[in-house]
């Protein structure tokens, strides 16, 4: 998952009081590369830095509509563009923060501060005098001698105050203005709601009979939880590391039922209710996009992504859905079946039946468990993987430096050069999970890459995980699919570290939606490649290479449960585009709606009276509303662009240098479409996923 903060672009301080020379946010930082003051910034300096950088914004915005000169796209569309350097500075570590190493506090401050940044962004994009110079340039833009970016950042510009309320009537202004406020106040609530209910619960065992069925590293790491809330025995949490072993593991059932009924009951009811802000978010999307002239907020939304509109979605999801459907309830049979066969009494799995049931029966049928794998998987060696192979495809080199402050201890920083020693970017590593940070995994950065005043400006980026952490007697032992993960994130990571361009909202991981997963889950392929797992994979305690074996059964299990994974991502999307293609909001509540939504994709039954909206961070509050969808798109780009790199070698350095030149490094200075063509010569086609997945009908 990628974090993108709103970027305000920069221009540079003009001024500052005596009071704010002490503020760390408010000075450029005397580090390498200016990485942040985090061994200085304090929760008190926030909201002051806030404050003065969004009066320098405002007081650059002054500056363009008051210049007497007419406006052309340097005094006008560039000045725009890079406004708010201290703004940028500020927002760029304290919602990265917010989400890594928050606390209360902080999450007070959010609070506080979102209304001023609702009003400062209404004081550009509903400012009247503003526009009318945007339009100026925008109705001579044929006559104008731009380079391709320039033409870009124009059109994107005059659509931006379009989309944005500049063409609505005043009173329509102070309700568009009043629906942004509210929407984002409702937002940061209901990602503070999901940590806050995901920190409330723990499951403390204190008898060793209801560790049955646990693997060594999850008692471990039990106890390890236990040890850190001051409790004797053992701890079972809903951070995912911890939950999601738990599920895959235990024994118990009972214990198993309740696990999953607290987490799948996260923010329904109780004092994190959820429920009720879902239909807030839904109901205020839903009167802004009419606002503007939509029908209903996936049409406003997917205007600029790929997929254009939710017809298009539609279609894409169905298109996927029918035939893997056969495929998910013929794999749950099978489990099923085996389960039977090894004393399951019941008549059919029920949800906290099937990660417990589908483990036995993957290891049955493959000879594999994680216990087998984990010790090949250590994570100081899958973190050197990842930078071998960034070196190999791109010539990248990566050295840890302490040269640099970091904002939790957990937290290593990389300086990034590229083949010829140039310094292309810091890299801040932050792996294990903890009560300040939110569930998942995600990319983001603390500065993104861009060029002002004819200086370069290279980018600080950041990888934010909840991987599983050292015990008292082993390292981290990331599963393979915790190293899937890294590789993932560590593609976004890429995508931010190899940027190149002028303009600050154009370039990195500042694409449409659809497209920015493309080179995160290009770079899963490589965890299941011999030649690559070969090359680090060795036992941490013996030093073996993993044995040819093990890589074979790991080819093996890659598309293990396929189509019943598919599905279940198919039923997020569904959700996520039917929430958003409303023009009104339902008569049921959040858990009957959903429910009555995937019912018909539900392929093992859940818990009564769950639901998973009320803790749908990536729609309701990271930024893919209308958007989930983009997984399986950017999969079937992912799919049919690997499979240039299968043909030609899958560390060929031509594929890897047009997949650089052309995706990597380009941003949205061009059409996602067009650079995609670019490099693989033709459109993506859905079958490409379908046969890289395994399901397709062999005849």
């Amino acid at each position: 998952m990628i974090k993108k903060r709103i970027l305000f672009a920069v221009l540079p301080l003009l001024y500052l009081t005596s009071c704010n020379m002490e503020n760390p946010l408010l000075t450029e930082s005397p580090y390498p590369y200016g990485a942040p003051q985090f061994d200085k910034i304090r929760n008190e300096h926030y909201l002051p830095a806030f404050k003065t950088g969004i009066d320098e914004a405002k007081a650059e915005v002054d500056a363009i509509v008051a210049n007497p000169d007419a406006p052309d796209f340097e005094n006008t569309i560039e000045a725009l563009e890079y406004r708010g350097r201290t703004l940028n500075r500020v927002s760029g570590i304290f919602y990265n923060l917010m989400e890594a190493d928050t606390d209360e506090e902080m999450q007070a401050i959010a609070e506080e501060v979102a209304p001023l940044m609702t009003a400062y962004s209404m004081y550009v994009s509903l400012n009247k005098p503003l526009f009318e110079r945007v339009k100026a340039v925008y109705l001579k833009k044929d006559s104008l001698d731009l380079a391709p970016d320039q033409a870009r950042l124009l059109e994107e510009t005059y659509k931006s105050f379009t989309r944005n309320g500049a063409n609505l009537s005043d009173a329509d202004k102070e309700l568009y203005s009043r629906y942004s406020e509210e929407l984002s106040l409702a937002t940061l609530a209901f990602g503070k709601n999901v940590l806050a209910a995901t920190n409330a619960y723990s499951l403390h065992l204190t008898d060793s009979a209801d560790l049955a069925g646990l693997p060594p590293y999850v008692v471990d790491m039990a106890a390890m939880a236990a040890k850190e809330k001051g409790l004797d025995g053992w701890v079972i949490t809903l951070d995912y590391p911890s939950f999601g072993p738990f599920m895959k593991f235990s024994a118990r059932r009972d214990l198993r039922k309740e696990v999953y009924t607290a987490y799948m009951t996260r923010a329904v009811g109780g004092e994190y209710d959820n429920t009720g802000i879902v239909r807030k978010i839904v109901d205020l999307r839903i009167k802004i996009a009419q606002l503007l002239g939509y029908r209903t907020y996936a049409e406003y939304a997917l205007e600029e992504k790929m997929a254009k509109t939710p017809e298009t979605v539609d279609a894409f999801l169905d298109e996927l859905l029918e035939p893997t459907l056969p495929f998910a309830r013929k794999e749950i049979a099978e489990i099923l079946s085996y389960a039977k066969e090894n004393g399951f009494e019941d008549d059919e799995l029920k949800s906290w039946d099937f990660s417990y049931w589908s483990e036995k029966f993957r290891e049955a049928r493959y000879d594999l468990n994680e216990e087998q794998l984990k010790p090949y998987f250590q994570l100081e060696s899958c973190i050197d993987a990842a930078f071998s192979l960034a070196n190999r495809l791109y010539g990248l080199t990566f050295t840890e430096i302490h040269d640099v402050p970091v904002y939790h201890k957990d937290v290593k920083v990389y300086d990034v050069k590229d083949a010829e020693g140039n310094h292309k970017a810091l890299f801040y590593a932050d792996f294990f999970p903890r009560a300040s940070k939110r569930g998942g995994a995600w990319m983001t950065d603390f500065r993104g890459q861009c060029i002002y005043n004819g200086v370069e400006e290279r980018p600080l980026i950041s990888i934010v995980t909840n991987f599983t952490k050292p015990t008292d007697s082993d390292p981290s032992l990331l599963t393979h699919g915790e190293f899937t993960t890294l590789l993932h994130e560590f593609g976004h990571s890429l995508h931010g570290m190899l940027a190149e361009g002028r303009y600050p909202t154009m370039t990195g991981t500042s694409v449409a939606r659809d497209f920015v997963e493309l080179p995160s889950q290009i770079m899963e392929n490589w965890a299941y490649e011999p030649e690559f797992l070969n090359t680090f994979a060795r036992h941490y305690k013996t030093g073996e290479v993993i044995p040819s074996s093990l890589i074979e059964k790991i080819a093996a299990t890659k598309n293990y449960l396929a189509g019943y994974s598919q599905v279940g991502q198919l039923r997020y999307g569904i959700m996520d585009m039917t929430w958003h293609s409303l023009t009104e909001l339902p008569e049921e509540g959040t858990v009957d709606f959903e429910t009555r939504t995937v019912e018909p994709l539900t392929i093992i039954k859940g818990i009564e009276g769950s639901a998973f909206s009320p803790s749908f961070t990536h729609i309701f509050s990271g930024g893919y509303a209308a958007g989930y969808y983009s997984y399986k798109w950017s999969e079937v780009l992912s799919a049919d662009a690997y499979s240039l790199f299968k043909e030609k070698g899958i560390f060929n350095k031509d594929v890897a240098d047009s997949f650089r030149d052309n995706i990597l490094s380009k941003g949205d200075s061009e059409d996602p479409a067009e650079l995609y063509r670019r490099f693989r010569g033709h459109n993506p086609e859905p079958e490409a996923l379908m046969e890289q997945l395994g399901l397709v009908e062999r005849k």
